[in-house]
């Protein structure tokens, strides 16, 4: 028995449109970035401080914050992206962007203490945030983009 090609055809169509939807299901949407960005920031500042009721304060709300984030997150995505679908390119990638965040964070809060700016851990979070904020859903656009390029049912 053959298959007739406009069958195959659409088959097809219908397997990439379930991947495409299995995929955007699963990135982190834009609003969690930029709520790490600002919880990271209020956490730096309330820590720097050096007030205990504010660190008390600031880590309890950043717990609270990110646990929230998290669980909206977790409960959008109704299915888990396997890691072959990142594949190798993806996961350079996620590691590039955190490197990069982490050694611009250090290595600018580091100058700025050396400077001797006050709060330079937090003055060197805020530029790191925006970075967060604004980067990573340009990351989740590369990661899409990655994973709708691999061939269905195999590697690349």
């Amino acid at each position: 028995m053959t298959i007739p090609p406009v069958d195959a055809e659409l088959a097809l169509a219908e397997m990439q449109a379930r991947r495409a939807q299995v995929v955007d299901t699963n990135l982190v949407p834009t609003w969690f970035w930029r709520g790490i960005a600002v919880l990271m920031v209020m956490f730096v500042g309330a820590v720097e401080s050096r007030i205990p009721w504010l660190i008390a304060t600031g880590s309890v709300l950043y717990a609270l914050g990110l646990s929230a984030l998290i669980l909206a997150v977790v409960r959008k995505a109704r299915v888990q992206v396997r890691n072959e679908l990142i594949g190798a390119r993806g996961g350079l990638a996620i590691a590039g962007f955190t490197i990069v965040l982490v050694a611009a964070g250090v290595g600018l809060g580091l100058a700025l203490e050396a400077l001797g700016v006050p709060l330079p851990a937090t003055f060197a979070c805020v530029p790191v945030a925006l970075a967060l904020a604004f980067g990573g859903p340009r990351l989740m656009a590369h990661l899409r983009r990655v994973m709708m390029s691999r061939p269905l049912g195999g590697d690349q």
